[in-house]
């Protein structure tokens, strides 16, 4: 088991920068990918950035340039937010997928509100 947390959503002017942080423990040794995810209301949920275990990441076209996803220790990856615009105004979840059958785990979300 896996459980997840995030933080560092709220409400920012368009241009300005936010920084969500996402804590896991359990079974930490057993994740080999983790992301986040973000969602609207009346729209499916979409992947907004990836990082594998190996350091592979991968973003959705709409944040590439913009958002960057890390990870310092086994328990933490963060999602670094910059020049944020109405668009990215969402519930931001944290997800992981461990070993060995891929489980995906997410978190609870945080809201991420951009005002322009």
């Amino acid at each position: 088991q896996v459980q997840l947390v995030e933080s560092g959503g709220g409400l920012v002017q368009a241009g300005g920068s936010l920084r969500l942080s996402c804590i896991a423990s359990g079974s930490i040794a057993r994740i080999y990918t983790m992301g986040w995810f973000r969602q609207t209301p009346g729209k499916q949920r979409e992947l907004v950035a990836g990082l594998t275990s190996s350091g592979t990441t991968n973003y959705a076209d709409s944040v590439k340039g913009r958002f960057t996803i890390a990870r310092d220790n086994p328990a933490t990856v963060y999602l670094q937010m910059n020049r944020l615009n109405a668009k990215d105004t969402a519930v931001y979840s944290c997800t992981a997928r461990s070993r060995p059958f891929g489980t995906t785990y997410w978190g609870q979300g945080t809201q991420v509100t951009v005002s322009s």
